[in-house]
């Protein structure tokens, strides 16, 4: 038997890096409200009373960059001058610089801006076909957003990390699970404990997989009265793991937060959760790993690989073909067949951008014409053997 461990995290809402990637696809999603085709590589940074946003736009969009960010910090939490970051009084320091507006709406010319690699995953252990430990990680955060806006003691910043038991590849319970909240004085941590234990993990965490060998640990480094960007510098971009698989598979190397969709980056990693899903959801494999890799200057990618960790049910050479034939690779094909232009980012920024149906690189409408084009395959196959 296969006996392993797996351990994801996820962040709350208000946690500093958060607050970074939200305001970055923030105003990704303002600009492309206005100018769908506007190119935009924003960088931010929150520290104690700052907000500094760096990088570059391109763009006919004219928005008002500190509304943005000040609406963004109030919607994380942070509207109280007490919490040492107010939405309100907060600096908001513009570095950003426009460059001019030059996209090239052409298919035929719409080429990788840089060169990168990205990764695409997915499983069968949920109905999402995400990592199990990070598609709870993600949802105990979740609802820990939705207690903190009723639970006036409960404040923005905030973390989990989930270990999980597997054998033979199905989870058996939970090995660990830590979460550590921001909280006021007026609560105690044995109140605060007894709290999360019954209002935010037993809702979320299935009971069966909790057993007197779990380890829970909240706040094990005591209370956590201080927190957000008056303790930590967040970024954008620090939370890839988090954003995409949970440690399941190797990183593609490039952050998605403040980048226009047209970007390769961003766009090809959509892409490659959108082919994985579809062979998984095809009951092609089991699991499956899609690694795509562009050149600058080039509009479709230098290669496709495909690893299904021993669970396929084609030769890896025939799953290549599948995925050539029925999904458009080139740039602008991505854009369009995933419908990348709608400013829908700064919701993908916190809870991971893959796993949650509302986005389009989730839908498995090529499944069906994947499973049907690999029977005929098999059975052209077969006949071929005979003759």
């Amino acid at each position: 038997m296969d006996d392993y461990l797996l351990t994801s995290e996820s962040v709350a809402e208000g946690h500093p890096d958060k607050i970074a990637d939200r305001i970055a696809d923030a105003i990704v999603d303002a600009c492309l409200l206005q100018d769908p085709w506007a190119s935009v590589s924003c960088e931010c940074l929150v520290k104690t009373g700052a907000v500094i946003l760096a990088g570059q736009l391109s763009s006919r969009a004219n928005i008002d960059i500190a509304r943005v960010a000040r609406a963004t910090i109030a919607a994380s939490g942070y509207n109280c001058s007490t919490r040492g970051f107010d939405a309100a009084t907060c600096a908001v320091i513009n570095l950003l610089s426009r460059e001019p507006v030059a996209r090239i709406r052409k298919a035929d010319a719409l080429v990788a801006d840089a060169q990168c690699v990205v990764a695409g995953y997915a499983c069968d252990e949920t109905p999402q076909l995400m990592p199990t430990p990070l598609w709870y990680a993600h949802r105990l955060m979740e609802r820990y957003a939705a207690l903190r806006k009723t639970q006036r003691r409960l404040l923005p910043d905030g973390k989990c990390q989930l270990t999980l038991r597997y054998r033979d590849g199905e989870v058996t319970g939970v090995n660990a699970l830590t979460i550590s909240v921001q909280h006021c004085c007026d609560l105690s941590l044995p109140a605060l404990r007894e709290m999360l234990t019954d209002e935010l993990i037993g809702p979320v965490i299935p009971a069966r997989w909790l057993t007197s060998a779990t380890r829970l640990l909240i706040n094990p480094a005591g209370p956590q009265l201080n927190g957000g960007p008056a303790v930590s510098c967040g970024a954008t971009g620090r939370k890839t793991s988090v954003d995409t698989y949970g440690g399941a598979i190797c990183h593609g190397g490039g952050a998605l937060c403040g980048k226009d969709p047209a970007q390769v980056g961003r766009a090809g990693a959509y892409a490659a959760r959108y082919i994985a899903k579809n062979i998984v959801a095809a009951g092609l494999a089991k699991r499956c790993a899609v690694q795509l890799a562009w050149a600058g200057g080039l509009s479709h990618p230098l290669s496709l690989s495909i690893n299904t960790f021993g669970t396929a049910r084609l030769a890896p050479q025939r799953l290549t073909r599948l995925v050539t034939r029925h999904f458009d690779l080139s740039i602008y094909g991505i854009i369009g067949q995933l419908d990348l232009l709608a400013p829908r980012y700064r919701q993908t920024a916190c809870y991971g951008h893959f796993g949650r149906e509302q986005f389009p690189w989730e839908l498995t409408d090529k499944a069906a014409r994947l499973r049907d084009d690999a029977a005929c395959q098999s059975d052209a196959q077969f006949h071929a053997r005979l003759n």
